[in-house]
């Protein structure tokens, strides 16, 4: 028995200058992300994590939803229609603390975007990549894993 093909996946690299454009790529991302999609948001402390994430989770519940920082929580859930989890992991010190969270069952089932994913003891093989930093007044993002349709939209949203 072989296992089912994994979708062709693709890459991009976008350079965003200022919040709105920032929000505007979280905005289409949300627009290609769903159930069963896991998000591994990295970059340096004031990068534009949450930003991405709260951007994510309004798009899905409305501009209007509260989206609090999880990171005291560690996690903060919402019901969009399914599940979305988002988790920052900058507190844990060990790996093994990501399963008292219940965060390894909601990947593959929730939408879930974490922050800080090397905190993770295993990093799933279909996890799409989001790395952020900071480039003068905006932010450089480079996202992997990504559905070719999201990498289209994309570009053709931020054309060089």
């Amino acid at each position: 028995m072989s296992l089912p093909a994994r979708p062709p996946t693709a890459d991009v690299q976008l350079f965003l200058p200022d919040e709105a454009s920032a929000t505007r790529f979280a905005q289409i991302c949300a627009d290609h992300l769903g159930a069963g999609d896991t998000v591994l948001l990295s970059g340096p402390v004031g990068a534009g994590k949450s930003h991405f994430a709260r951007a994510v989770i309004r798009a899905h519940l409305g501009e209007d939803t509260e989206v609090p920082s999880p990171s005291f929580t560690l996690v903060q859930c919402y019901d969009a229609g399914f599940e979305i989890w988002h988790a920052d992991l900058y507190r844990l010190s060990h790996s093994y603390e990501v399963a008292e969270l219940g965060l390894e069952e909601a990947m593959g089932k929730a939408l879930c975007l974490i922050e800080w994913p090397d905190r993770l003891a295993q990093i799933p093989p279909d996890a799409i990549a989001l790395s952020l930093a900071m480039a003068g007044d905006g932010r450089m993002v480079h996202l992997s894993g990504a559905s070719p349709a999201l990498v289209a939209a994309l570009k053709s949203a931020f054309p060089e």
